[in-house]
């Protein structure tokens, strides 16, 4: 008999979305969250409240870098672990607590996970293990620019220690800068819908000609449960959008959405920010058919809907 799904991070951006499409998809799921003070409770709570009132859902609140593991695998033989300290600005100043989140609670859990002998694990990464610039597939350098990078990069090394000294069941994703409904606060076009629906001036660090292949939220959830189901057992993929895009080009796409002109001010670059990301994703496609979807004007199209839903209903 199949047994459930630990998802965690599950009231984060990007596991609410995950958790929904598993259950969904008719899985029963645990639901995992540490409820971290990177940025306010209040939006992991509505993140996560449609996928924690589906009866086949169960929620725990637990600290992967503390509390005891065992509750959460219980019945437990497939994982997914997105939970992590996110964010390139606050890992210069705060590395414990990057190094606790992003290593320590991973190390953890796959302890966790091997005294429950679970059958799958997907070890979620970023393409900041690349370092300032990631345009290719997934051979190209690893060489971080920023203390994030470094403990993800980190956790992807112990992830590949268990696969190759305990036969360990893991498969590593490496996201490229997923954006969409829910997205944190703090992430670059959060913040600009945000200003641009004020009628605010947006600030850009650097000079707006850094490039992403961004991934549509969906896209980044398709991408996942197809990992978890035909993942290569010790490989890694990259899970990005199709199109690499300026950020000026974003702006000037949001701008057109909502219908303004947006007021840019520049700032400097961030110690850290990479300059450019395109994702090959041919291995990911060729592993479990991987295709980005979404174009960029569409996604951030659906964002911008997202956030006019938030103000017209409240919090």
């Amino acid at each position: 008999m199949t047994g459930r799904i630990l998802v965690t991070g599950a009231a984060g951006f990007i596991g609410s979305h995950v958790a929904e499409r598993l259950l969904a998809d008719g899985q029963a799921v645990v639901l995992l969250d540490g409820f971290t003070s990177y940025y306010e409770r209040w939006r992991k709570e509505a993140n996560v409240a449609t996928a924690r009132a589906h009866p086949n859902a169960t929620f725990l609140e637990l600290d992967l870098r503390t509390d005891d593991l065992a509750p959460a695998l219980d019945g437990v033989d497939r994982i997914i672990h997105l939970a992590a300290m996110p964010g390139l600005p606050r890992s210069w100043t705060e590395m414990e607590t990057y190094t606790a989140c992003n290593l320590t609670a991973t190390y953890r859990l796959l302890e966790a996970a091997r005294a429950a002998d679970v059958r799958r694990y997907v070890q979620i990464s970023t393409s900041s293990v690349y370092g300032e610039s990631a345009l290719g597939d997934e051979t190209q350098p690893l060489e971080p620019v920023s203390p994030y990078g470094v403990t993800k990069l980190a956790a992807e090394y112990l992830v590949g220690a268990y696969v190759q000294t305990h036969g360990f069941p893991a498969t590593i994703l490496r996201y490229f800068s997923i954006y969409g409904p829910r997205q944190r606060p703090d992430m670059a076009y959060h913040r600009f819908i945000e200003a641009m629906l004020d009628g605010q001036p947006i600030t850009v660090f650097g000079d707006g000609r850094q490039s992403r292949s961004s991934t549509y939220i969906a896209d980044a959830v398709e991408g996942t449960v197809c990992a978890l189901a035909e993942g290569a057992v010790g490989e890694v993929y990259n899970i990005g959008g199709g199109e690499r895009i300026e950020l000026l080009d974003v702006i000037r796409i949001l701008g057109e959405t909502i219908g303004i002109e947006p007021t840019v001010e520049f700032g400097p670059a961030r110690p850290g920010d990479q300059r450019h990301t395109g994702a090959d994703t041919s291995k990911a496609a060729a592993a479990f058919g991987y295709a980005p979807g979404w174009a960029p004007a569409d996604g951030l199209r659906a964002q911008i809907d997202w956030h006019r839903s938030l103000r017209e209903g409240g919090r």
